[in-house]
């Protein structure tokens, strides 16, 4: 694993935020999309579907596709979001960083596939 990624997987391993940085008045769908993806728990995915239809909106999985685009909000594990099917989908540009931070959660990954997705898939209770 390269060295750069290697803080960003303690961070996460140790619950102390995946990344860095300033969210500027987000608005009402935005701040729902967080707080559900906070819901997910390590070792567990979900599809940015899934988060969409949660946070109240079912048919704007790819404006939440694009919220964990631009998210650097400590404390999200935005990694955890992944494309429909089980498709590990983008990580502000690094997909070998979120594979390396669903592995270390426990999550087997073969290819770009999240393997056994259906058991490894968190479904939201209302």
């Amino acid at each position: 694993m390269p060295r750069c990624h290697r803080a960003e997987v303690a961070a996460c391993a140790t619950g102390t935020g995946v990344r860095s940085g300033y969210m500027s008045a987000p608005s009402d769908f935005r701040r729902r999309v967080l707080s559900t993806v906070r819901r997910i728990p390590p070792g567990r995915v979900a599809t940015y579907g899934d988060v969409a239809a949660a946070a109240g909106v079912p048919r704007a999985a790819r404006a939440v596709g694009n919220i964990m685009k631009g998210c650097r909000t400590p404390g999200i594990p935005c990694h955890r979001v992944v494309a429909g099917a089980g498709r590990l989908g983008g990580y502000g540009g690094s997909e070998a960083l979120k594979r390396s931070l669903l592995v270390a959660e426990g999550v087997a990954i073969s290819g770009t596939r999240i393997r056994d997705f259906d058991r490894k898939r968190h479904v939201f209770r209302k």
